[in-house]
């Protein structure tokens, strides 16, 4: 089993920074990578990001490159979302995931709400 805990979220003026966290515990050994989504009210969950565990590639919705940045660290079995120049629209629950041997986990989620 994964356990992950998300941390770092909260209120926000926009145009302001946030960074999330999101530390895994338990069988993460054989991690492939881990990500980010987000769900807005009333909306389906998106994707944010995405990165290659072992290689440390990325990959970002195209609406938010340039201004998202993930990272991780593997000894710490935590990823990060560093996230600038915040509008509005960013506000959602940001949800942690993390793919292991074909099985995927989430966390519970942290709200981020960026006010104008």
């Amino acid at each position: 089993q994964v356990q992950l805990v998300e941390s770092g979220g909260g209120l926000v003026q926009a145009g302001g920074s946030l960074g999330l966290s999101c530390a895994a515990s338990g069988r993460t050994g054989s991690t492939t990578r881990m990500g980010w989504f987000r769900q807005a009210p009333g909306k389906e969950r998106e994707f944010v990001a995405t990165i290659w565990w072992n290689a440390g590639s990325t990959y970002y919705a195209d609406s938010l490159k340039g201004r998202f940045t993930i990272s991780r660290d593997k000894a710490k079995t935590t990823v990060y979302l560093q996230m600038n120049s915040l509008k509005p629209e960013d506000t959602a629950v940001y949800f942690c995931k993390m793919s292991v041997l074909g099985y995927e986990y989430w966390g519970q989620g942290t709200q981020v709400t960026v006010s104008s």
